[in-house]
C-alpha cells in the first residue's frame, strides 16, 4: 500500500469524489485521475503525521521492517492510522507562502497588516477581487513569473474602464539587469517568456514603478491604516493600498518530522537533488534528469515529489514531477529498470547565472560558476530594447549552450 499525501483540492460526495472550481488543472488533470482511483482517494482529511510504527525516530531497532504509520484527521473531527509499505509526499508547498520580510521571517507588522495583504496573484477577473485593486496603488513584492503575471494583470485593470487610478509598486530587492525580466523570446516556453515581456510593458507604459534594491524590514501603518513598508536600509516608502507578497514558497515538512530525511540544509530538498535546481548556482531552466535515487532519503520508503521535492528551489515545472513519480513509483513496483531510466528534457528559460550579488542593488548578477552566458548587465527601465539585446548575448543553446 502506498499512501499519497496531496493538498486538498477536492470536495467529497455521493458518487463519488468531485473536484470543485473552474480550475483547469483540477479538471483536465486531477478529476480524471479521481475517477480512476474512486473511493481511495479520502477528501476533506489532512495527514498531520507519518512514522514508523512503534518506532520514533530515534530508534533503530528493527526500523526497516516496520510499515509507516500516517496519521489522519477527517473534517468531521475523526482520527484515523493508515498503514503503508512506502509514503510519496506530494503536497506541494502552496499553503506556505514565504513573508515579505527581507531576511526570510515574517517583516515586524506584517501578521497584523495581514487585512491588507495577500500572498497569490489575484484573480483581477472576480468582481469581488478586481474592486480590492481597481483604482487602488499596490505593492508587488518579489520577482519571477508570478510578479510578472500580477504586474501585467494590474497594468490590463489599469487600462479598463472600472480601473483608472490603478499602479503597480514593484519591490526588488536587487538591481534591475537584462536577466529581470526573463528570457523573453530566447526563452523556449513562449508563455513564460511573453509574461516578462508583459511585466517590462507594464512599467515602461507607466503602470507601475519599481523599487531596487529594498529589502522589507518592517510594514507600519498611516492614519488612515494603509501599509507603509519600511526597509532595512531605513527608507520608507509612500504608503500604498494593498500588497502582493510573491516571494516564493517553502515547504511545510512538521507532518514528516518522524522521519529521517536528508535534506540540503540551505533548500529544504533532497540532498543529491539540490546542486540540480541550487539558484545560487543556475538560473537557466535544464535539470539534469533525476528520479527515485536523487530523491530518496535516508528512511528508506518515503519520497517527497513534485513541488515539494524542490523545496525552496523556485525552478519546478510540471513536467518534472511527473517524470519524478514515474520513476518513485516503478521503484516502488520493484520495476529498477524502468525506475533508472529517467528521460526528462525541460524547455530552458534563456537566462543564464546564478543569483550572484542579488542582494546588492547596483551589482549585476553573476555566473558563479554554473553557468557559461555572460553575466546580464544593467538596464534601464525607459529602454525598450534592452531586453532584446540582452537576449541576444544569451547563447542559443540557454545553459552552456554552443
Amino acid at each position: 500500500m502506498v499512501v499519497a499525501a496531496l493538498q486538498p483540492v477536492a470536495a467529497g460526495g455521493a458518487g463519488g469524489v468531485r473536484l470543485s472550481g473552474r480550475c483547469p488543472w483540477a479538471e483536465s488533470y486531477l478529476q480524471p485521475l479521481a475517477d480512476v482511483l474512486g473511493d481511495r482517494v479520502r477528501t476533506g482529511a489532512t495527514v498531520t503525521g507519518v512514522s514508523r510504527t512503534g518506532r520514533d525516530r530515534i530508534v533503530d531497532a528493527d526500523r526497516e521492517a516496520q510499515p509507516f504509520v500516517v496519521h489522519v484527521a477527517h473534517a468531521d473531527g475523526r482520527e484515523e492510522r493508515v498503514f503503508a509499505r512506502a509514503v510519496i509526499d506530494a503536497s506541494g508547498t502552496w499553503a506556505t507562502p514565504s513573508p515579505a520580510g527581507g531576511s526570510g521571517l515574517p517583516a515586524l507588522g506584517e501578521k497584523a497588516a495581514a487585512d491588507r495583504i495577500t500572498y497569490r496573484v489575484p484573480d483581477v477577473k472576480n468582481p469581488a477581487v478586481r474592486a480590492r485593486y481597481a483604482g487602488k496603488r499596490t505593492a508587488v513584492i518579489g520577482s519571477g513569473a508570478s510578479v510578472f503575471t500580477a504586474l501585467a494583470y494590474l497594468a490590463d485593470l489599469a487600462k479598463s474602464d472600472d480601473g483608472a487610478g490603478t499602479k503597480g509598486l514593484w519591490i526588488l530587492r536587487r538591481g534591475i539587469s537584462g536577466s529581470t525580466f526573463g528570457g523573453g523570446e530566447a526563452d523556449q516556453f513562449p508563455a513564460r517568456g511573453a509574461l516578462g515581456l508583459a511585466a517590462k510593458a507594464a512599467v515602461d507604459e507607466g503602470h507601475a514603478d519599481a523599487v531596487t534594491g529594498f529589502r522589507t524590514e518592517a510594514i507600519e501603518r498611516d492614519a488612515d491604516s494603509r501599509p507603509v513598508l519600511v526597509g532595512e536600509d531605513g527608507r520608507r516608502l509612500d504608503a500604498v493600498d494593498e500588497v502582493i507578497v510573491l516571494t516564493g514558497f517553502r515547504p511545510d515538512l512538521s507532518c514528516l518530522d518522524e522521519l529521517r530525511l536528508g535534506l540540503d540544509e540551505r533548500l529544504q530538498t533532497p540532498v543529491a537533488l539540490a546542486p540540480l535546481i541550487d539558484p545560487n548556482q543556475h538560473s537557466c531552466g535544464t535539470v539534469y534528469p533525476h528520479g527515485h535515487r536523487e530523491l530518496s532519503h535516508p528512511e528508506p520508503g518515503v519520497y517527497l515529489v513534485g513541488m515539494k521535492s524542490y523545496g525552496r528551489a523556485p525552478t519546478f515545472l510540471a513536467m518534472t514531477g511527473y517524470e519524478q513519480v514515474r520513476s518513485v513509483a516503478a521503484a516502488i513496483a520493484g520495476d529498477l529498470e524502468s525506475a533508472d531510466r529517467v528521460e526528462l528534457t525541460l524547455p530552458e528559460t534563456g537566462v543564464c547565472g546564478g543569483a550572484g550579488l542579488f542582494d546588492t542593488p547596483d551589482a549585476p548578477q553573476t555566473n558563479s560558476g554554473g553557468c557559461c552566458a555572460p553575466a546580464p548587465q544593467l538596464i534601464q527601465l525607459d529602454a525598450p530594447a534592452a531586453v532584446g539585446a540582452a537576449a541576444e548575448q544569451t547563447p542559443a543553446g540557454g545553459c552552456c549552450g554552443s
